[in-house]
């Protein structure tokens, strides 16, 4: 098949290692290779019209980022950046030198670790005691029931379990304090997209020696109020959340 461009997965130091017979995107994989750019390098393979969101392909470009990661801070891309040419790729990385190596420095021996929350979906006696909206949409229910008033209830109950479980989730980054490198700055929280059923989507930039103490305390925090939430821990996972959406000047 004949190559259309340039596929761009990240920006690394010059000197970042890339193992023998790495591959990427595409039918047959395509081989991947560095392209330097004085100090920096970008991780590039061929890139086939006709690419789509495929599951081997996500996976395939996961996959090189994480393996990428492993050995040093990477820059990542979002799946499916292409450029035309290697004039293109290399200009825009060239033309913002300082703020990728910036960022790379930035993310030298750190991962990123993504925190969902939702709310539990029983324990309603518990809702009910405390919530008075849902015990009075509850008892007039009981006094005039029909398919209107249930939908009422469930929808009342719905919104109080997610009041409920916010309530909690938003005392969750406190909790972190006592991690270096991530204890009450910012701009090592970054809020993800609202998720359909969460009540907190939060990526942390957390230094790769600290990741062990920063599951733990996540593993507490979700048995602590179990009553209440259910928590999900992701990662490590290559940076996206705290680089610039396009570093590089290119097609999606």
């Amino acid at each position: 098949m004949t190559a259309s461009g340039i596929y761009v997965y990240g920006i690394v130091g010059r000197s970042h290692p890339l193992s023998a017979g790495a591959a990427g995107v595409g039918e047959p994989p395509a081989p991947v290779r560095l392209l330097p750019v004085d100090d920096l390098a970008v991780v590039v393979s061929a890139a086939y019209p006709g690419l789509r969101a495929r599951r081997r392909d996500l996976m395939a470009h996961q996959g090189l980022l994480m393996t990428l990661a492993e050995a040093g801070p990477v820059l990542p891309m979002r799946f499916g950046t292409m450029a035309p040419d290697e004039a293109t790729v290399l200009a825009g990385v060239a033309a913002h030198h300082s703020e990728h190596a910036a960022v790379l420095e930035r993310l030298d021996s750190r991962v990123e670790m993504n925190i969902k929350i939702t709310p539990v979906r029983d324990n309603l006696a518990a809702l009910i005691r405390e919530d008075p909206v849902v015990r009075r949409i509850r008892e007039e229910t009981r006094r005039h029931p029909s398919y209107e008033a249930n939908v009422r209830l469930g929808e009342a109950v719905a919104a109080g379990l997610r009041r409920r479980a916010a309530a909690v989730a938003a005392r969750l980054p406190a909790e972190f304090a006592g991690i270096a490198g991530i204890g009450g700055i910012a701009d090592d929280m970054r809020p993800g997209p609202d998720v359909e059923g969460c009540v907190l989507n939060l990526s942390f930039l957390v230094p790769r020696r600290e990741e062990g103490r920063f599951r733990g305390v996540a593993e507490r925090f979700a048995a602590d109020h179990r009553d209440r939430l259910e928590l999900r821990v992701t990662g490590p996972l290559p940076c996206y959340s705290f680089v610039a959406p396009e570093p590089v000047p290119a097609r999606a």
